[in-house]
């Protein structure tokens, strides 16, 4: 819960940073990007316990979140089209939950995305939160038996 709060918190810092700062319109729906960020944060929760619950120390720990920080952010759509990448990077890309929130944060922010759409890039997010968090549970459970 202290991850997903902070997260929020921050989320919103940025959220107001961009409106009033930097004068980005938020067209679209509040209450859905605030959902979006919310599963975007429980599936990155759910990454992070995964890999905690793999590894013995905390150097492997950073080592293990970097490891899978570099690719995501790469693979996401931020820097460059996921259209442009070759057909198997981009089926790789659809583990990646910030791409999917990429997706609603540029959708929401400048487009005034629909529910729907919103919901068709909720899911996948959902299924990463829910098999990272069952798994890393299930590996924690293990470990300490």
């Amino acid at each position: 819960m202290p991850a997903l709060l902070i997260g929020v918190i921050e989320g919103s810092v940025i959220v107001l940073a961009g409106t009033w700062l930097f004068g980005v319109p938020l067209r679209g729906s509040v209450g859905l990007l605030y959902l979006g960020m919310g599963v975007y944060m429980l599936s990155i929760i759910g990454v992070g316990l995964f890999i905690s619950s793999l590894v013995t120390t905390q150097q492997q720990a950073v080592l293990g979140a970097f490891t899978f920080q570099a690719p995501a952010v790469m693979l996401s759509g931020f820097a460059a089209p996921i259209e442009n990448m070759p057909p198997w990077l981009q089926t790789l890309t659809l583990a990646n939950p910030l791409r999917h929130f990429l997706v609603i944060l540029k959708g929401v922010f400048l487009e005034d995305m629909p529910a729907a759409q919103v919901f068709r890039n909720l899911v996948p997010m959902l299924l990463i939160a829910a098999v990272t968090l069952s798994v890393a549970t299930w590996l924690f459970r293990r470990r300490l038996q």
